[in-house]
């Protein structure tokens, strides 16, 4: 496989949100029951016909995806319909609703939210320049911070279609990145647009926010959220770190992802643990966490709301101004038509009437939805079997589908769309 090759399935692998949209099928034909030790762990449901019904959701979308775990929780107007594990973390090791995870991309509606709630305390505008903050940063006298938090910059990415950080990653998974070594891998290079033309999801917008928000609150990233999200909302289980420890009990995770850069042939079985790989490529520092089911419900409900935010500043959050004015440009992985399938408002993706953030990366995926309308909350964990990934170690997000799926049980009049097949 080439390395142009290796470099697209790694970013799609690990994006943290799915801007690779993938609709590639799991290899394999095996469809292994769930282990007889992987009983879902339930608690009292306000509506059990419901909570058996999303049951048997999940356990049938386990088997034709190869999912070596689920962990899920499904509330409506805050009234729990259901929360479960299905499946194993480890062999002969079941899934538990009080296993943690990493939350990958949900940090950035985190991050997202504490740059507008500086906006409504009037300490920072959206239309300010970079230049005004980061004044040595390149181009920063031409892109705002509303471009940054919407991923109009057009500042390159460092992880997705970046050849040099996919051979880096893809070779020592265990190593500790520090922000310098993020932004020295795109920022230099030339903007794929006019700022505010076009959109691209790239992981370096938030780097760079993470930067402006410390030096505008005179704290770490991590202190501010703390201080101004993560306690408010009461998530007690997620927790900043830059290593690869995940608190006990973790929920383990495992990957063929690298199949195609050790050149793996086809047939031959390859399937590591990624649980310990380290995260700190991933976004800014101090907004790299883990979480757990709880939280990513909780946290669903309170960003789908605008529970910490001004009403100007949630219908910002919230726009899907850009359905129908962005485009594909050569050469950019994610420069694309946003549409009803996907949007992307500040730091929140938008699918139909949805909102939702949907992390992938290391073997791991996840989902935390929320449809205002209906006041129904969906948070998905999930993990792999070996049969999940593709010859050259492929995979899609299984907790963004299985989101759809139970999305489309609860409010078949509002169901989150489904991708068109190519």
């Amino acid at each position: 496989m080439s390395i142009s090759r290796n470099v697209l399935v790694f970013a799609c692998a690990i994006g943290l949100l799915a801007a690779c949209t993938s609709n590639e099928s799991s290899s394999g034909s095996e469809t292994d029951s769930q282990s007889a030790g992987a009983a879902a762990t339930t608690i009292e449901s306000s509506d059990p016909a419901k909570a058996e019904a999303i049951t048997k959701i999940v356990r049938d979308y386990m088997e034709e995806a190869h999912l070596k775990a689920v962990i899920y929780r499904v509330t409506v107007d805050g009234k729990e319909i259901v929360t479960a594990a299905e499946g194993e973390s480890m062999t002969g090791v079941p899934a538990t609703t009080d296993m943690h995870f990493r939350n990958g991309a949900v940090a950035i509606s985190y991050v997202s939210t504490l740059l507008l709630q500086l906006v409504d305390e009037k300490k920072v505008a959206l239309e300010d320049k970079l230049s005004k903050y980061l004044p040595d940063l390149p181009n920063a006298d031409r892109v705002t911070l509303h471009q940054l938090a919407q991923m109009t910059s057009g500042y390159q990415d460092f992880v997705i279609g970046n050849e040099e950080f996919a051979k880096m990653a893809l070779a020592d998974p265990f190593k500790a990145w520090t922000t310098e070594e993020q932004l020295a891998l795109a920022i230099n290079k030339p903007l794929w647009y006019e700022p505010g033309t076009n959109w691209d999801y790239a992981h370096t917008n938030y780097v760079i926010l993470g930067l402006v928000i410390a030096k505008v609150t005179g704290k770490t990233l991590e202190e501010a959220l703390q201080e101004k999200v993560l306690d408010p909302l009461g998530l007690k289980n997620t927790k900043p770190s830059l290593l690869a420890e995940i608190p006990a009990p973790a929920l383990h995770a495992f990957s063929s992802e690298r199949r195609g850069y050790f050149n793996i042939p086809e047939g031959t079985s390859f399937y590591e643990e990624s649980t310990g790989w380290n995260p700190s490529w991933t976004i800014s520092q101090g907004a790299i966490q883990t979480s757990n089911i709880y939280d990513l419900e909780t946290s669903a409900v309170a960003i789908g709301t605008g529970k910490l935010l001004s009403p100007e500043s949630y219908k910002l959050m919230t726009s899907t101004d850009l359905r129908g004015k962005t485009t594909a440009i050569p050469g950019c992985v994610n420069c694309r038509p946003l549409d009803d399938f996907q949007t992307y408002g500040l730091g929140l993706w938008i699918t139909g009437d949805w909102l939702y953030q949907n992390p992938l990366f290391f073997g791991y995926a996840a989902v935390n939805a929320y449809l205002p309308s209906q006041k129904i909350a969906i948070a998905v964990a999930v993990t792999y079997k070996e049969q999940a990934f593709s010859a050259d170690g492929g995979y899609s997000n299984g907790g963004d589908a299985l989101f759809r799926k139970i999305g489309a049980y609860l409010a078949p009049d509002d169901a989150p769309p489904i991708k068109p097949a190519n």
